[in-house]
């Protein structure tokens, strides 16, 4: 009996196993293609069918020393920064008044979406023109203003949810002990739902990175963002894949990197709360 129990068991976890290294394989072969064509001689980028072939750095050193990927990516991560901050400092205390004082009721919740039902193509005329009266076209401002459209409503609705897990009960008593209202969320709130800060900062880092609408029409020069420099790699010859292959490595990277050190204040975060205030 235990042995047939102890059979069963087996199988269903070798089952269980089997679908997790292939679904594995299905998600990670897209970046392992990726970075097979940013080895390949200029010659056999194009030949998708060629597994085997001497690894050249010709397309890394083109692109991380001879081309304005670099400073392009700087320009990414300023950008992507500056939004998250900006939406976070402006989103958090949205959020908080939607939770516990449903400040201008459930029609006014839903609307702080309404930039996120419209499509870019609307939003993008007036501030085009509302940047070029305030010559703010071609700069880093620019693109923070537009991305903090669709950033800042998603984080504060993302935010909803947390602070409605926390119970009131914590401020009543910190406000009793003598604190003021805003001490009452900054001290004791706040510290509650910072996973839910850490969260809601990486997705809008993902959103505000991944942009290119956007970057593309408001920026120019020296402002401009990785994914434009990306779609730049397609040109009037063609498309240059063993370079572009590389960028899209390189715009993958910091993805990764915030998402490691998100995941790991998370589980942190998880044994903080606003009852160790």
């Amino acid at each position: 009996m235990n042995r047939s129990r102890h059979f069963r068991e087996t199988l269903v976890n070798g089952g269980l196993n089997l679908i997790l290294v292939i679904a594995l394989i299905i998600v990670l072969f897209p970046y392992f293609w990726i970075f097979l064509t940013s080895l390949k001689p200029v010659d056999l980028v194009a030949r998708p069918e060629v597994w085997i072939f001497s690894p050249s750095l010709f397309n890394w050193r083109d692109v991380l020393l001879n081309s304005d990927v670099p400073r392009y990516l700087l320009n990414s991560v300023i950008v992507a920064l500056s939004t998250v901050g900006v939406a976070l400092v402006v989103a958090a205390p949205a959020a908080y008044s939607f939770s516990r004082f449903n400040t201008g009721g459930g029609a006014t919740r839903f609307s702080i979406l309404a930039a996120e039902m419209l499509p870019p193509a609307v939003l993008i005329v007036p501030l085009f023109l509302l940047m070029f009266r305030l010559a703010l076209l071609n700069t880093h401002l620019a693109i923070i203003a537009a991305h903090l459209t669709f950033v800042t409503p998603v984080i504060t609705w993302f935010l909803i949810g947390f602070f409605d897990e926390v119970p009131k009960d914590l401020e009543e008593q910190a406000m009793v002990d003598g604190y003021t209202r805003f001490q009452a969320f900054y001290k004791v709130v706040l510290p509650s739902v910072r996973p839910g800060l850490a969260a809601a900062a990486i997705f809008g880092f993902v959103l505000s990175w991944n942009d290119m609408f956007y970057a593309l029409i408001l920026s120019g020069g020296d402002s401009k963002t990785l994914p434009v420099a990306i779609a730049g790699y397609w040109t009037f010859r063609g498309i240059e894949m063993g370079k572009m292959a590389v960028a899209i490595l390189v715009a993958i990277v910091p993805v990764l990197l915030a998402s490691f050190f998100i995941q790991k204040y998370l589980v942190k975060g998880l044994g903080g709360g606003a009852v160790k205030y």
